[in-house]
């Protein structure tokens, strides 16, 4: 079974200079894990092509990794998503069949965002990578249009990455705890899962898919809790939400979802029964956050037929960034 994953990271060197100081700084300090991690962060060679066919992943479509470009100033973002997007263009190019690329984009220059998206899915890109926010600002500000807008031309999607919530959102829901605790509910644990939700909630609710019918995006982690909520959203009338559709139908019909990391049956059971089907479910690993053999393995053991597990393994993929 051939098998794409979607939510797989990569960095440049000169990442770890910007927004990837405090990895860089761990790794300095502590040394092990982040050490590690960034090794394998930079690494879209040989060492990771090994582990992929060591984990039975066919492919891996590529993103920069978190906090990505999108807490910098204008002129620093664009720098280094042109940067980062260079790196990962040489990547591909010497491994087409093994590479694919979201590109990264400077949400805080929404014109210079949308003119690199432009041009990179013109080179072979097959969507965007946003990681969350721009400084507490969300997809659904018309600032943002140009972006959407470019992204709804071009037919290709925005994968939603999750990013900490803003600063007073970390320090009134997350603060008075040791700082290790603060980080990790409001990261990885628990916090950023659900920022991403807000974030989509955000786009619904601001008409965003109202404006941009055909706008396509992409969420991971089985759905950061929104499948659980689908039937909730229901009390909205929509003389309240002003908006043409529920906001069931724009979670079944404008998002799509990954597995990355979240290897739990009962959380893939709950998608698959809200969506009604594997149509817009994808695999994915998040490498090199979470294991690749763990991720196939789960694959293997989903409980779906084995025409909806090619789906999800590749077919879904396939066509929606058209592989």
């Amino acid at each position: 079974m051939r098998t794409i994953t979607l939510e797989e990271h990569y960095a440049t060197p000169g990442f770890f200079d910007g927004p990837g100081r405090e990895l860089k700084h761990r790794a300095e300090t502590v040394g092990g894990r982040y050490a590690n991690l960034i090794e394998r962060l930079c690494d879209v060679g040989a060492k990771r092509l090994a582990e992929m066919d060591a984990a039975g992943i066919d492919m891996q479509v590529l993103s920069l990794t978190s906090p990505g470009v999108e807490q910098l100033a204008a002129d620093e973002a664009i720098a280094l998503a042109r940067e980062a997007n260079d790196y990962l263009a040489e990547a591909v190019k010497k491994h087409p069949t093994r590479f694919a690329g979201l590109a990264a984009v400077p949400t805080s220059a929404p014109d210079k965002a949308a003119a690199e998206l432009e041009r990179r899915v013109r080179d072979g890109f097959k969507g965007a990578v946003i990681n969350g926010h721009n400084r507490g600002r969300y997809l659904d500000d018309p600032f943002h249009a140009p972006i959407l807008e470019c992204a709804e031309k071009l037919d290709v999607p925005i994968y939603i990455h999750p990013t900490p919530p803003p600063k007073p959102v970390l320090e009134t829901y997350y603060g008075g705890f040791t700082p290790m605790l603060t980080e990790m509910l409001a990261g990885g644990a628990w916090g950023w899962h659900i920022e991403t939700a807000v974030h989509v909630i955000r786009l619904i609710s601001g008409g965003v898919f109202d404006r941009f019918p055909r706008l396509q995006v992409v969420i991971g982690h089985m759905g950061e809790g929104l499948p659980f909520m689908f039937q909730r959203f229901d009390i909205m009338p929509p003389a309240v939400t002003k908006l043409k559709r529920q906001y069931k139908d724009y979670l079944r019909e404008n998002v799509h979802y990954t597995f990355s990391g979240f290897n739990f049956p009962p959380a893939f059971l709950d998608l698959f029964l809200e969506l009604g089907g594997v149509d817009r479910i994808m695999f994915s690993a998040d490498h090199p956050y979470q294991s690749m053999k763990a991720a196939r393995a789960f694959l293997e053991q989903i409980p779906a037929s084995a025409s909806d597990k090619e789906r999800i393994a590749h077919g879904n993929a396939e066509k929606l960034f058209r592989l």
